[in-house]
C-alpha cells in the first residue's frame, strides 16, 4: 500500500476548492442546463430544500436531503421524449425532481480527517462525491502527521473488515460532532482524487507504469448499441458507471467495432435541445458521426431549434429566442459521410471516442482522462484500433491504484499471508 494513501487525508484535497452551492430539486431543467455548463463536472448534485430556513442542521440531516446526481445525459434523454417536443417551454420549466434519478448512495459526508485510503474505499463501493466540511476547526495538517486528528489515531485495527474500516473513517471527531450550520462545505469528486494521485506518481510506483491489463483495470461489462438502431434506444441501456454507451458495428466474426459514444461527458457543453432532437430522430450511427450539410436538407424536416439558453436572452426577458436550422455541428460533431460504412478513417472531431490499448500504462490512461475531462477511456484491440475490448472508468482506476501488481507478488504466497507479514 502506497504511503501517500495512508498519510494524506481528504482535508488536504479541499485547499482551494470552492464552497458548495446547493442545487435544489425544485429548480427547472433550464436552470440545470446552465448549472451543468458552469460546473467542473458533467453532473451536479441535487438537494431537497431545508424544511426551515436558518434551522440547525447536522450532517445526518444534510445527507438525507441529498437526492442524486443529475447529468447532461439525463437532461438530453428527458428532452428527447415526444411530450417534451410537443411543448418545449413546458419541458424546460419542468422541475429537476422529475428528471433526476434518486440515489442517495452517490454522495457521502466525511470528516476532513478521513484518510485518503478510506475515501478511495468508499468510492470503490459506489460513492461518487464526498462532501467535506470546510470548518474553521480544520486548519490542514502536515503530510507526516495527517493521520492524527485531535489526538486520535485514525488507523483502524488490523482485524477490522472493510465495512468497519469505512465506518470508522467516517466516525466524526470531537470537532465534527457539533453542528455545521455556519460551516462551509466543498465537494470532492473522483476526478479530484485522480488529479491528486497523478501528482504523486512517484509515491505510487511501480503501479503507474504497469499496464491496465496487468492491473485488471479493464471493465469488460460495458454498455453498447448498434449503429443502425435508433439513438434513443441508448437511453434505455441505463448506463451506470461510466455514464456512456458505445455505438458499435457488429463485424461478421462477432466483434464490436466502435464508431463513437453517447455519454454524459460528450454532451456536457452541447446545445441540449439540438442534441435531444437528434437523439430522437437519428440512428445511433448518424448521431455520433454527424451528417453532411448537403444531405441535411433531404434527411431533416424543415425544423428550427429554439435554443434560448445559447442565444443570450437577457435576464429581464428582453428580446426573443433566435430560431435556426438544426445542424450536427450544433451538438459538437464535425460532419462526415452519413453512411457509417464509409469514411470512418476521416477525422471525426469531438465525436471520435477516446481510446487506449490494453498495454497502455495506468499513468497514461489517467493523463488521457484528465486532459480530455473524460470520465472513461475505451480499450481497443492491439492490432485493430476500432475493435472494442472494454472500458476504463474512474472506479476501475481507483481499484487499480489500491492493488498490488500481480507481477510483484510471489506466486507461492497468498495476498493474505503477505498482508499478515506486513502487519506484523
Amino acid at each position: 500500500m502506497a504511503s501517500v494513501l495512508l498519510y494524506h487525508v481528504v482535508g488536504d484535497l479541499t485547499v482551494g476548492k470552492p464552497e458548495l452551492v446547493e442545487f435544489s430539486e425544485t429548480e427547472t431543467v433550464e436552470a440545470a442546463i446552465r448549472a451543468i455548463g458552469e460546473s467542473t463536472e458533467c453532473g451536479i448534485p441535487v438537494w431537497k430544500r431545508m424544511p426551515h430556513v436558518g434551522m440547525i442542521e447536522k450532517n445526518e440531516m444534510r445527507q438525507q436531503r441529498f437526492v442524486g446526481i443529475l447529468t447532461s445525459l439525463d437532461i438530453v434523454s428527458f428532452l428527447a421524449k415526444t411530450q417534451c417536443w410537443e411543448d418545449q417551454d413546458k419541458a424546460m420549466k419542468t422541475q429537476v425532481s422529475d428528471v433526476v434519478v434518486p440515489n442517495k448512495a452517490l454522495l457521502k459526508i466525511v470528516d476532513p480527517a478521513t484518510r485518503l485510503i478510506d475515501a478511495l474505499e468508499m468510492m470503490k463501493q459506489g460513492v461518487r462525491r464526498l462532501l467535506v466540511p470546510k470548518s474553521k476547526v480544520w486548519k490542514g495538517m502536515s503530510k507526516r502527521f495527517s493521520i492524527l486528528y485531535n489526538g486520535r489515531w485514525l488507523k483502524n485495527n488490523e482485524n477490522a473488515s472493510s465495512s468497519n474500516l469505512i465506518a470508522n473513517a467516517n466516525r466524526p471527531s470531537s470537532s465534527s460532532t457539533s453542528t455545521y450550520m455556519r460551516d462551509k462545505f466543498c465537494c470532492l469528486s473522483r476526478e479530484d482524487i485522480i488529479r491528486f494521485l497523478i501528482g504523486c506518481l512517484g509515491a505510487l510506483a511501480p503501479l503507474p507504469l504497469s499496464s491496465i491489463s496487468s492491473l485488471g483495470a479493464i471493465n469488460l461489462d460495458y454498455s453498447s448499441i448498434e449503429a443502425s438502431l435508433p439513438a434513443l434506444e441508448a437511453t434505455q441501456k441505463h448506463p451506470g458507471d461510466p455514464s456512456a454507451v458505445a455505438v458499435v458495428e457488429i463485424t461478421p466474426d462477432g466483434h464490436h467495432k466502435i464508431l463513437g459514444e453517447i455519454s454524459a461527458s460528450k454532451l456536457w457543453k452541447c446545445d441540449y435541445l439540438a442534441a435531444a432532437w437528434a437523439l430522437a430522430n437519428f440512428s445511433a450511427g448518424q448521431f455520433v458521426m454527424g451528417v453532411e450539410d448537403n444531405v441535411s436538407s433531404r434527411l431533416l424536416p424543415d425544423f428550427a431549434v429554439n435554443s434560448p439558453l445559447q442565444d443570450n436572452i437577457t435576464a429581464n426577458g428582453g428580446g426573443s429566442p433566435r430560431l435556426r436550422k438544426f445542424s450536427s455541428r450544433s451538438i459538437g460533431f464535425n460532419p462526415v459521410s452519413p453512411s457509417f460504412g464509409v469514411g470512418r478513417s476521416m477525422y471525426r472531431g469531438r465525436s471520435a471516442p477516446l481510446t487506449c490499448k490494453a498495454w497502455s500504462s495506468l499513468a497514461a490512461v489517467m493523463a488521457q482522462m484528465l486532459s480530455h475531462r473524460a470520465t472513461h477511456v475505451w480499450v481497443t484491440e492491439d492490432d485493430n484500433d476500432d475493435v472494442l475490448v472494454g472500458v476504463v472508468g474512474y472506479s476501475d482506476i481507483l481499484l487499480a491504484v489500491t492493488k498490488q501488481p500481480a507481477a510483484l507478488i510471489p506466486s507461492t504466497r497468498s495476498i493474505t499471508e503477505l498482508a499478515s507479514e506486513i502487519q506484523s
